[in-house]
Parts: structure tokens; C-alpha cells; sequence
């Protein structure tokens, strides 16, 4: 019974592996089959097509560039621009277009006159100053806002208009406290010929003779101021002499005096009035 069940073991085993052997060859046989297909040759190439005739370019040609923004007024980009730059270039407009030089000048030599180097200090009399000359140019800064900045901002102006119309009230500000002498020299000095009428004298000439001019009416008010306080130092001086003190530095002596004439007669109120009043009628 063993050995016929061993038989039929072997029979279905050769079956098995004679089934395997025929799967195996029919898939290499179709292998083969697809390896041999049937190929194309490749389509001819065709010719290369002409080439287009270059664009004309607009009217202008360059490169432009737009500063202005949707709503027809300046870009923001453009106005931060132009406030940068006039924060780095202030100190000079303030020194060369206001009145700030003429009344620093007088405090500086209303301190030297009392005696006191020092006494405020720079940046007290610098502070005193600007806020002097904020007050006396408010006039006019207000004007050139209302007649240049806002249309500038709004789209009314272009940068160029409203350059030469902000300019103008300052123009008028400086001819007004500027003598036709100084500009005469300036003129004389540029080689230039003489102006027509005060209006076309250049911002090149103006602006010199306006800063020579407030120089000159600086140092006037200063001489005055050191008259009363010389007079004091004299007759300190005299009176140490008299009593024999040479050796005692005059200065010690007449500086209490100078102080308390300087606050009897409310020294800094009549400083700051005169400077104020003397630009009353220009502005």
C-alpha cells in the first residue's frame, strides 16, 4: 500500500514540475515576441520657421518712472523720500533761512557780556533760540503749507510748482530783512549783473547777503548790551585801584553787580522782545 501511494506521489509531482516548466517557457516566449516588435522610422524634420521682425518702441523710449500715486497725488514712497532729506539738510536751512543765527548770536554775546563763558549753557541757548525762531517764522511756514505742501500732497502741484511757489514767501521773508547793500556786494562778488527788481535777485545771492545781514544786526545788538555791563567793569576797575586791590581780578567784584542789573532790569524779557520786534513788519 506504501509503495503505490509513493507512486502516485511521484506521478503528481511531475505533473507539478512538467506544468511549471511549460508556464516558464511560454512567458520567455512571449518575452521574446514583444523584444522583436515591429519599429518606425522617425519623421523628417521640418524647416525652421522665419524669424519676427523686432517690435518699434513707444514714443519716449527710456525708462520711465511714475512718482505719482493712484489718487494722483505723490507716492508714499516718494513723499518719505523727500522728508528724509529735508531732516538731513535742516540744520543748515535753519541756519541759513531763518532768523535762528541773528538771535543765537545775541544770547551768546549777552552771556559773554555778564561775564559768564558758560552760563547758560550752549544747549539751553540753542533750544531757546529755535524755539524763538519757530515763533517768529510761524507766518511763514504756515504759508508756504497752505500755498505748496497741501497741493503738493493733494495732486494740485507737481514737485517743480510747488518747489517755486513755497519759495517765494521765504524769499520775501529774506529781502525783507536784508539791505540792498549786502546784496550789492554779493552781486558784485558773483560778477553778476544787478537785479531788476528785489523778486529776481537768485536764492545763490539772497542767501548770503541775508545771513551777513543778520550777522551785522546781531553784532549791533550785542554792542549795545556790552555797554552798560562795560561801564560797570570800569568802575569796579577804578574803585580797586583807588583802594589799592590790583591784585584782585575785577571780574570777581563787578560779576554779583552785573547779575543783579541784569535781573533789575528783566534783562532777558527786553533780549527776547527786541529780537522778536525786530523782525515784526517783514514776516
Amino acid at each position: 500500500m506504501s509503495a503505490a501511494v509513493d507512486v502516485r506521489r511521484a506521478r503528481h509531482a511531475l505533473t507539478l514540475a512538467a506544468a511549471l516548466f511549460f508556464a516558464v517557457a511560454a512567458l520567455l516566449l512571449l518575452g521574446a515576441a514583444a523584444g522583436h516588435a515591429t519599429t518606425f522610422d522617425p519623421a523628417a524634420p521640418g524647416a525652421p520657421a522665419d524669424p519676427t521682425a523686432p517690435t518699434e518702441p513707444d514714443d519716449g523710449g527710456g525708462l520711465s518712472i511714475d512718482i505719482n500715486g493712484q489718487d494722483g497725488g505723490p507716492s508714499t514712497a516718494v513723499t518719505t523720500l523727500i522728508g528724509i532729506t529735508l531732516l538731513s539738510v535742516a540744520p543748515s536751512l535753519l541756519l541759513m533761512l531763518s532768523s535762528f543765527t541773528k538771535i543765537f548770536v545775541v544770547l551768546a554775546m549777552t552771556r559773554n557780556a555778564l561775564s559768564l563763558p558758560s552760563i547758560p549753557p550752549n544747549q539751553v541757548l540753542a533750544g531757546l533760540a529755535l524755539f524763538l525762531s519757530l515763533f517768529i517764522m510761524a507766518p511763514v511756514i504756515s504759508e508756504i503749507n497752505t500755498i505748496a505742501v497741501q497741493p503738493y500732497l493733494n495732486g494740485e502741484l507737481n514737485f517743480d510748482a510747488a518747489l517755486d511757489t513755497g519759495t517765494a514767501p521765504l524769499q520775501q521773508f529774506m529781502l525783507a530783512h536784508t539791505r540792498e547793500e549786502d546784496i550789492a556786494l554779493m552781486t558784485r562778488a558773483a560778477g553778476q549783473e544787478n537785479p531788476e527788481s528785489p523778486e529776481s535777485v537768485p536764492l545763490t545771492t539772497l542767501i548770503p547777503a541775508f545771513m551777513i545781514s543778520e550777522l551785522r544786526a546781531a553784532f549791533i545788538i550785542g554792542f549795545v548790551i556790552f555797554v552798560p555791563f562795560l561801564v560797570i567793569d570800569l568802575v569796579v576797575s577804578a574803585a580797586l585801584m583807588s583802594m589799592g586791590m590790583m591784585m584782585l581780578p575785577p571780574v570777581m567784584i563787578s560779576l554779583p553787580f552785573k547779575i543783579l542789573l541784569f535781573i533789575l532790569v528783566d534783562g532777558w524779557g527786553l533780549i527776547i522782545t527786541s529780537l522778536v520786534n525786530s523782525y515784526q513788519g517783514g514776516t
